[in-house]
């Protein structure tokens, strides 16, 4: 599997080598580009969880974005924030070594904006004699734009399926599906 990436990273940085020579990059080539992009921009906010971030999460937003975590829902970035500041006490990191792991990516680029959709699993290592423990599994629907040659998340949804912070339960309503194009 990753033989198969590494062979298509290839393929395309020589793409856009050829196009950057050439000047002109063709929409195909851009949109593969941008498509990995986007991947490693979700995999950077992904790997923040369970690890001591400098970043933090504010990095990858606008400074006007929507995040709708259960419906609880933020605007900009203090509010972004604040969510999860407010999850201090329900960290899952609090019970051993976490990941979230961010799994089939579906990523869609339209010139200067996309929209992904993926679902989310948390993992709790509590000791290298145990199984690691499922926490909390769910979907994520993100519409993304592109501001100075980065990609920055605008809105993002986060629904989950198992593993609801008590914090969340009083503005948790089941949803099985969001269409983050509608918005």
């Amino acid at each position: 599997m990753q033989a198969g990436w590494t062979a298509a990273l290839a393929a395309l940085a020589l793409a856009g080598c050829s196009a950057a020579a050439a000047d002109k990059t063709d929409p195909a080539t851009q949109a593969l580009l941008d498509k990995v992009a986007i991947t490693d921009l979700l995999s950077r906010y992904y790997s923040n969880f369970g690890a001591d971030s400098s970043l933090g999460f504010n990095a990858f937003y606008t400074d006007d974005a929507v995040f709708d975590v259960n419906g609880h829902v933020a605007k900009g970035k203090a509010g972004i924030q604040g969510i999860y500041a407010s999850l201090k006490g329900e960290n899952p990191a609090d019970h051993g070594t976490f990941h979230m792991l961010m799994t089939n990516p579906v990523i869609d680029v339209n010139g200067g904006t996309a929209t992904a959709r993926l679902l989310w699993t948390g993992i709790v290592n509590t000791s290298i004699d145990d199984h690691p423990m499922l926490w909390e599994q769910g979907r994520e629907y993100d519409k993304l734009v592109k501001k100075d040659g980065k990609w920055l998340i605008a809105k993002r949804v986060v629904i989950a399926d198992s593993g609801l912070p008590a914090s969340f339960k009083d503005t948790y309503t089941p949803r099985k599906d969001y269409d983050i194009t509608k918005d």
